[in-house]
């Protein structure tokens, strides 16, 4: 078999140049979504840390804070970061509605649960949260 000639590596070349900058620009949004992604990740540990946090507190100091708020909507004062913090974490307490005795089907309702507590950790202005439910007799 005889080596290449010109020709064909002249048309290899104009192939390789054609569909590399294609191939570049589907690349392209991959690169830009790797910021994106570092950012949510670091912002999904900072939220465990402090769902972590928070439940390491005494459960008898959560169940007061959550009769004192007595509404899930309201964020706690003293378990949320400050309000100028940046990625400032908003921790929502309230005792929790497991077994549904009442039949009404909204768990933050008539017939919460005693030694039931829910907690929900979120970062201000995103749409990322955790949340889990902790009781008394763990």
């Amino acid at each position: 078999m005889a080596g290449l000639t010109y020709v064909e590596v002249l048309i290899a070349m104009v192939l390789i140049a054609v569909t590399l900058i294609p191939a570049m620009d589907a690349l392209r949004p991959a690169a830009a979504g790797a910021g994106f992604n570092e950012t949510r990740t670091i912002r999904h540990y900072h939220l465990t840390a402090m769902l972590e946090e928070v439940l390491a507190s005494p459960f008898a100091e959560l169940d007061a804070e959550a009769v004192d708020i007595s509404d899930p909507t309201v964020a706690s004062v003293n378990y949320s970061d400050p309000v100028a913090q940046a990625d400032r974490r908003l921790v929502y307490l309230s005792r929790y509605d497991a077994d549904n005795a009442d039949g009404n089907g909204n768990p933050f309702d008539a017939g919460m649960d005693e030694g039931l507590l829910w907690v929900r950790v979120e970062i201000e202005g995103t749409d990322q949260a955790i949340e889990g439910l902790t009781s008394q007799y763990e």
